[in-house]
């Protein structure tokens, strides 16, 4: 069941109407990798520059079941750096800065004892590096990755030479339509699937996730949350993909009942998540309040 993950580290500056944090961890790799690490160990392969607090990685070491052989700090380069200011509607944001530092050089060596991973998780970052770490897992099942708006735009060739190679792909609903120019998102699901992977999740924010899989469809809502428990959305995401790979990795299968099972674990990962600033959330979770929140969500969607 070995779960490997390679993405982004940050170093994250993030404004939302419940208050502000300067300096926060962020990444794609790094939400994701937590999130999972409730469920299942997880590998990790990304590079920060020599400037990443140490404070930064106490956190994931607070993560007990992530490995961070790796994990590169890069001698004379700058960590990633994003800020972003959201809006009431927290599905609405602007980004402020973003500094891409290391991400501008090579990408991390992924480790030899890592070659055995089957599950394999390709956080966002640009399409090539994705596809260019496919090389280093021989033993893969099961390939899912993450993308954005932004490969959409400038490197599109390369993320649909990199769909051939997918079982599967997570994205938000505008990414969805933008990437086939279909507006429905069944539609769009089903394009997205001639492209190569067999099954797609569309994240939709506050409304949920879709699920398009060769044996069906599955539609689960977000976690009802009050207000109080909306803080900070950065790395929703993310986390939700890690939950979700967590429980399929943990599980071993792909089939549609377990993927709709793993968006429920993601969804109430990500639940955690969006609760504090940065890892915050994810790491005052515990195996008794994902079990809690999993128990309730089950519940809140039967009929």
């Amino acid at each position: 069941m070995s779960l490997v993950v390679t993405g982004t580290i940050g170093i994250d500056s993030v404004e939302t109407s419940s208050g502000a944090a300067e300096g926060v961890m962020g990444g794609s790799c790094t939400y994701f990798a937590a999130a999972a690490s409730l469920l299942v160990p997880v590998r990790m392969v990304a590079v920060v520059g020599e400037d990443w607090p140490t404070e930064h990685e106490s956190v994931l070491e607070s993560f007990p079941r992530i490995d961070m052989a790796g994990l590169e700090r890069r001698s004379g380069s700058s960590t990633f750096r994003w800020g972003g200011r959201y809006h009431d509607d927290m599905n609405e944001r602007d980004t402020l800065f973003t500094e891409l530092g290391v991400l501008e050089e090579s990408p991390p060596p992924v480790p030899d004892t890592y070659s055995d991973s089957r599950f394999i998780f390709l956080a966002n970052t640009h399409p090539s590096v994705q596809a260019e770490m496919l090389e280093h897992f021989p033993d893969r099942e099961l390939v899912v990755a993450d993308t954005m708006n932004l490969w959409i735009d400038i490197a599109l060739a390369e993320l649909k030479a990199l769909l051939a190679r997918l079982d599967g792909l997570v994205l938000n609903d505008a990414e969805a339509s933008q990437l086939t120019g279909e507006a429905n998102l069944v539609e769009a699901a089903k394009q997205i699937c001639d492209m190569g992977p067999s099954f797609v999740v569309i994240k939709k924010g506050e409304h949920g996730a879709f699920l398009h899989h060769p044996d069906g469809m599955a539609v689960l809502p977000a976690m009802p949350l009050d207000a109080a428990q909306v803080v900070d959305p950065t790395g929703c995401g993310d986390s939700f993909a890690g939950g979700m790979m967590g429980h399929i990795a943990a599980t071993g299968r792909s089939d549609l009942a377990t993927i709709r099972e793993a968006m429920a674990w993601g969804t109430v990962t990500a639940s955690h998540t969006i609760a504090e600033f940065g890892l915050a959330g994810l790491q005052s979770a515990t195996d008794k309040s994902m079990q809690s929140r999993f128990d309730r969500f089950r519940e809140i969607t039967s009929f």
